[in-house]
């Protein structure tokens, strides 16, 4: 494990070994990090967090109570979680916060915004500057504001081809998916 002498890591959080944490980074006490993560500078991590194995979070992105990150998870630059769906600076809503679930694999591009409450699916990607506002399938490509699906991506990161329904394969892996009009699904190889 490394940790940035500027760093605070309050006592009591549980951080995997082989995991990096930089500049400026904050890790609150009952926050649990996986091993072989990579924390950039200026990440906050809050008490209600669980994040897996080989998890990467890049510089300024603030990981909230009530988020859970599964393994083998990108978080791009000065993306957004929320844990409040309609805060009000007056108004404490500490017993309202929504859980945020981002499933293994899944990339969630630079400035994009998850909103509360909502699942992304394994091996989902969200297209930089995306607003998330609702649960994303697994394997799909999310843009905009507020973000729709365009597509679906593989394992490996690259985008499958378009506007096919039934069996595909990824041109650069050869992984093969059982792709529908709403969902994608890997089929097993041998299968």
């Amino acid at each position: 494990m490394q940790i940035h002498p500027s760093a605070i890591v309050d006592e009591g959080a549980d951080i995997g070994e082989g995991s990096r944490i930089w500049h400026f980074v904050h890790v609150c006490g009952k926050a649990t990090i996986g091993k072989n993560c990579s924390l950039g500078q200026n990440v906050f991590i809050a008490n209600d967090v669980v994040i897996g194995n080989n998890v990467k979070i890049q510089n300024n992105v603030s990981v909230f109570d009530a988020v859970r990150i599964e393994d083998d998870v990108f978080c791009g630059p000065s993306m957004v979680f929320t844990n409040v769906y309609n805060p009000r600076a007056a108004i404490v809503r500490k017993d309202e916060y929504r859980k945020t679930l981002v499933r293994k694999g899944a990339s969630l591009g630079a400035n994009c915004t998850i909103v509360c409450g909502s699942t992304i699916g394994e091996y989902a990607f969200v297209g930089a500057g995306a607003v998330i506002n609702r649960n994303v399938a697994p394997y799909a490509l999310m843009v905009g504001v507020p973000a729709r699906r365009v597509g679906w991506m593989c394992v490996c990161g690259m985008q499958l081809p378009r506007g096919r329904i039934g069996k595909v394969s990824c041109t650069d892996c050869g992984r093969t998916f059982d792709i529908q009009a709403d969902a994608c699904n890997l089929i097993p190889a041998g299968a």
